[in-house]
C-alpha cells in the first residue's frame, strides 16, 4: 500500500498556471426570482457568494490535506443565474510548481454551498426537506500552464 504524503514539488521551475472550475446548484425558479431581485432574506447572495469563493480558494490547503500552499496571485468568480439554477465559475491563477486547479474546484463548492445556506428557507418543502436544491456538474473545464 502506498504510503500517505504530500508530492515533492521541490524540482519543478515555477511557470504561470491557471484553472477554471465551474458547477450548478438546481433551484425553484420562485427562489432564482428572489435571488434577481434582491429580496433574500440573508443579503445580496450574489455578492457573498464571491466574497465565500474567493475566500475558499485561499483556504484550500486548510481543507484538502496534500494540497500546496500555493501563493494564489488572483481569484475571479461569476455567479450566473439561470432560470432554475445558480451556477458559479471560478478562476484560478498563480505562479508556482503545481496546478491551482484544486483551488478552482474549491471555490466552486463552497461558493455552491454558500448559496444553499443563503437559500435554503426556500427550496424546503412542508416536511423541511429539499426535494428539488441540487449541487451538481462541478468540473475543472481548463487548466493551462504557460511560460510566461
Amino acid at each position: 500500500m502506498a504510503e500517505t504524503k504530500m508530492v515533492d514539488i521541490s524540482e519543478k521551475s515555477e511557470i504561470k498556471r491557471e484553472a477554471i472550475a465551474k458547477g450548478r446548484i438546481k433551484l425553484k425558479k420562485s427562489t432564482v426570482e428572489l435571488i434577481k431581485r434582491k429580496e433574500v432574506e440573508k443579503g445580496d447572495v450574489i455578492a457573498v457568494t464571491k466574497t465565500a469563493a474567493i475566500l475558499a480558494t485561499k483556504k484550500t490547503p486548510e481543507l484538502i490535506p496534500m494540497c500546496h500552499p500555493i501563493p494564489i496571485e488572483h481569484v475571479d468568480v461569476e455567479v450566473n443565474l439561470g432560470e432554475d439554477f445558480v451556477e458559479v465559475v471560478c478562476k484560478v491563477s498563480a505562479h508556482y510548481k503545481t496546478g491551482v486547479e484544486m483551488e478552482a474546484l474549491t471555490g466552486v463548492s463552497v461558493g455552491l454551498l454558500n448559496v444553499w445556506d443563503m437559500i435554503k428557507k426556500y427550496e424546503k418543502d412542508q416536511e423541511g426537506q429539499y426535494p428539488e436544491t441540487c449541487i451538481e456538474e462541478i468540473k475543472v473545464i481548463k487548466k493551462i500552464k504557460s511560460s510566461s
